[in-house]
């Protein structure tokens, strides 16, 4: 099949969007890549202009019923991407740079280590925490992760990671206010939202059942990566 009749066959698939629609969904990937988590209504409602949350809810309502989003009760960021027609909406945006690598789909392709537990004091990316890999279209991700980390747990809820899923992490130390990290604390690995003050580090769950832990002078602690993105795991099943 050529590249032409390869793009004119995902057009036919792809639900068509309104301008409103297409901005809502740019705004989600783009809350995911750079906090790891999708926006709230009303931090939707906010960044438009909307009224109220309720105006947002309406075009999420709208994209779901449209398969491009998948919305999870009981969250206020329970916004889920749908990976595949995600990646044909981003494989059409392409122009002669994505057309190559429609020919040649190694170079769209991102080969990403599963990691499972990880033992005192080596590398997370040591190849004995090396469970599986998987490859994915490079083109769900605007940032590039190196790793999945398996989330245990439902301390992250409200952001919309439940346990289970796969967290799609890019290896750095450099991380913000509110970014979505993966820290070391001991022997143990965590998910948590980060904030630093002058004086304090503390890692934040998303779950009021879930106490804020406060990183104490001296105490083992190191930055392991950011979430760049969340994958469900039964979409690899």
């Amino acid at each position: 099949m050529s590249v032409l009749n390869h793009l004119s066959n995902m057009r036919q698939e792809i639900p068509k969007l309104t301008a409103r629609q297409q901005q809502i969904l740019e705004l989600i990937q783009n809350a995911i890549t750079r906090t790891g988590a999708p926006p709230t209504r009303a931090e939707i409602a906010n960044e438009l202009g909307f009224r109220s949350a309720n105006a947002a809810e309406e075009h999420l309502q709208a994209l779901a019923r449209k398969g491009v989003i998948e919305l999870i009760s009981g969250t206020s960021r329970g916004i889920r991407l749908r990976g595949d027609v995600l990646r044909s909406i981003n494989e059409l945006r392409g122009s002669r740079t994505r057309q190559t690598s429609l020919l040649l789909p190694s170079l769209s392709q991102l080969m990403l280590p599963l990691i499972g537990r990880v033992a005192a004091g080596s590398p997370i990316l040591a190849q004995e925490h090396i469970e599986q890999n998987y490859c994915f279209e490079s083109s769900l991700f605007q940032k590039r992760p190196d790793y999945l980390l398996k989330v245990s747990g439902m301390s992250m809820r409200n952001a919309g990671i439940m346990d289970g899923d796969l967290l799609a992490v890019k290896q750095t130390r450099d991380v913000k206010n509110g970014q979505i990290v993966v820290a070391r604390l001991g022997d143990e690995v965590t998910v948590k939202r980060f904030r630093q003050t002058k004086s304090v580090i503390e890692l934040l769950a998303e779950n009021p059942d879930f106490k804020t832990i406060v990183i104490q002078p001296g105490e083992p602690f190191e930055i392991e990566g950011i979430a760049v993105g969340l994958i469900r795991n039964t979409f690899l099943a």
